[in-house]
């Protein structure tokens, strides 16, 4: 069975920079998550910072796109036994509490959507 994914767009907390939000992002709330990695039962992080190109409006304005999101962050399951045991685990569940909190410190929340998914890999390097 393929991995399991969650994806969370983040859309920071209105009183924060970008520069902020990512700063507090990469270094207080992931060491954080890693802290509770194995309590999660993950087995991946990843944060992707949003960037800002010449290019960003075109692309937005071409596909009549929302504004951006400040990042995205997807944690990894091995599988859905996984995912499964991480949902239903008490340790699981207090980390996630720690973690919420700390999110609702930088994070918008409300504006932030998340959901959990399966990758299909189309194009590979070497193809």
């Amino acid at each position: 069975m393929p991995a399991v994914k969650l994806t969370f767009c983040l859309h920071r907390l209105p009183h924060l920079t970008r520069a902020q939000f990512q700063e507090y992002w990469l270094n207080k709330h992931g060491p954080l998550v890693r802290s509770h990695a194995k309590a999660l039962g993950i087995s991946r992080y990843v944060q992707t910072h949003a960037t800002e190109t010449p290019f960003d409006a075109g692309l937005r304005g071409a596909r009549g796109a929302p504004e951006p999101y400040d990042g995205i962050a997807e944690l990894w399951w091995d599988d859905e036994a996984a995912f499964d045991r991480s949902m239903r685990d008490a340790a699981a569940r207090e980390a996630g509490k720690i973690l919420v909190a700390d999110e609702k410190t930088f994070i918008d929340l409300a504006r932030s959507p998340l959901w959990v998914n399966r990758e299909n890999e189309i194009v590979k390097r070497g193809d």
